[in-house]
């Protein structure tokens, strides 16, 4: 009898009601974000009773979307599963990627590529009126050599804070420069893993990608030192050895920094003994072998390569065994995290394509649009309300990237040199609003971590949100323009960055009929 209601129940669903099986096809979405929105927001985990990692979230979603095909399509078990297996498998050159790109970046933060970077800076004789700029600028550099904001602003904010202070400078603005700059490499360097997966998830070449996005990236790293500039430019400009800031940061900073961020310990051990200069050399590498079309892996590999034979010369890193250790604990660090989590959400994704579970979506966006430059828009739009809905970055690109990449395959036909310069802007979206556009979301994870480690190693100011986004330039300048620059094809003027529009790429005539239920 079970059995028989059941069916009737699936029959119901997936045949008699077009608008309600329309919604029950999003339900696995909204059940992933409703959990993610729960885990990620402390007063909802509070009023629920709980908070699931994402490890968790998208095991039991990709497992609601089963029982969706089955009960809207009629999809057997075996049938997702197969569609599971089939997205995941487009997945794994990116899982080498991600596991490179982590060992790379234990590698330079061990051998000093990072320490060289904030050494240099230091060796300038900062004053109040640049101290804001040259760190904005330094964890710019430094993110982008390791590829991690979080691991970027442990490292460098209480340094550049805390100098701050000694100058007379504003710690509020710095430490929204900081902030800023972390997040600069986490949306263009080679070793991201928020670059690595939203390229991943809309099936484009990463090197490729950076090589297209790369004239905007720095035309918003050049308006956002101007601004700094001009914020400071009332402050005195009497130098101070930056050293000193090393020296004055209280024990207390480093028992917390121990406790959230180990790997900024040991950076800021060796800035305050000292590497050689030529230690930055590895990142220079990194990035002009990506400049010159050499395959991610190659570069990647060329990275590892240079810092080993370079921290070896310099006595940081101590032997072969310390080095392969290094590489052991990103392998490891990239498996069993972010490459379990991409395999699961690969599997989501794979079960809701097999439904067509984002028509309604791809239909909705068709309509708000009358060129490919308004799609884009909007896509750009509905990957930052995903990433307010989520408040994660990377639940942001694994369940909204592949919503706006179906919309734009569905939407738009044009030859396919045209069409991977739209899936070009789409990863940028993906990463670029999910990074900079957590800045002006309040309950997101990057606030509450930026604004706790603040409060915890600089106790002598009050942080907050109002006066973070207030001066967080680099955010504003990004997300605004990045928008914008879209919707007004002015990204034409933009080396390799602008996207293509009618008549060379234009928006399909006419979608089914059959589906026009919205």
């Amino acid at each position: 009898m079970q059995k028989f209601r059941n069916h009737r129940l699936a029959r119901w669903v997936a045949k008699d009601r077009p608008r309600l099986r329309a919604f029950v096809k999003l339900t696995p979405v909204l059940f992933l974000a409703g959990l993610m929105m729960i885990s990620n927001i402390p007063t909802l985990s509070n009023y629920f009773g709980f908070s699931l990692d994402i490890l968790i979230i998208a095991p039991l979603a990709t497992i609601f979307a089963c029982i969706v095909a089955w009960l809207t399509c009629r999809i057997s078990v075996n049938r997702s599963i197969a569609a599971a297996l089939d997205n995941v498998k487009e997945m794994q050159l990116v899982f080498f990627i991600l596991m490179m790109a982590y060992a790379m970046a234990d590698v330079f933060m061990a051998s000093g590529v990072g320490a060289s970077i904030i050494t240099v800076s230091l060796n300038w004789g900062l004053s109040a009126r640049t101290v804001a700029l040259v760190s904005f600028l330094v964890s710019a550099l430094l993110s982008l050599a390791t590829g991690t904001s979080w691991g970027t602003f442990a490292a460098t904010a209480p340094i550049f804070i805390w100098l701050s202070h000694i100058t007379g400078g504003d710690v509020h603005i710095t430490m929204a420069a900081v902030a800023g700059g972390s997040c600069f490499g986490d949306n263009l360097g080679l070793i991201s893993d928020t670059t690595v997966v939203s390229s991943g998830i809309h099936r484009v070449d990463i090197t490729g990608r950076l090589r297209n996005q790369w004239a905007w990236s720095m035309l918003c790293l050049v308006l956002t030192s101007c601004l700094f500039f001009w914020a400071t430019r009332d402050f005195s400009n009497a130098p101070v050895d930056g050293s000193a800031a090393v020296a004055s940061i209280p024990s207390e900073t480093w028992q917390v920094l121990e406790s959230e961020r180990p790997a900024a310990i040991q950076l800021l051990q060796q800035v305050e003994s000292g590497v050689p200069i030529y230690m930055i050399l590895p990142i220079i590498i990194v990035i002009s072998a990506a400049f010159l079309k050499v395959p991610t892996l190659l570069c990647l590999l060329a990275g590892i390569i240079s810092a080993y034979i370079l921290g070896t010369i310099a006595g940081t890193i101590t032997s072969t065994s310390n080095f392969l250790e290094l590489l052991q604990n990103g392998f490891s660090s990239a498996g069993s995290w972010v490459i379990i989590m991409m395999a699961w959400v690969g599997a989501f994704g794979g079960i809701m394509a097999k439904m067509d579970a984002f028509r309604p979506l791809t239909r909705l966006t068709f309509k708000l649009s009358k060129k490919v430059r308004h799609l884009m828009f909007w896509n750009g739009v509905l990957s930052f309300f995903g990433n307010a809905a989520l408040a994660d970055e990377m639940a942001q690109i694994v369940t909204i990237g592949p919503i706006v990449r179906d919309i734009t395959e569905e939407s738009v036909e044009g030859p396919e040199e045209a069409k991977e310069k739209l899936r070009f802007r789409n990863a940028t979206f993906s990463s670029a609003l999910g990074i900079f556009g957590s800045q002006f979301i309040p309950w997101h994870v990057f606030i509450h971590y930026f604004l706790s480690v603040s409060a915890m190693i600089y106790p002598l100011a009050e942080f907050s949100f109002a006066k973070m986004v207030r001066h967080n330039y680099m955010a504003m300048v990004s997300v605004l323009s990045l928008l914008l620059l879209t919707l007004t094809n002015t990204d034409r003027f933009l080396p390799n960055f602008a996207t293509p529009t009618e008549p060379e790429v234009k928006l399909v005539k006419q979608l089914s009929e059959k589906e026009d239920y919205l």
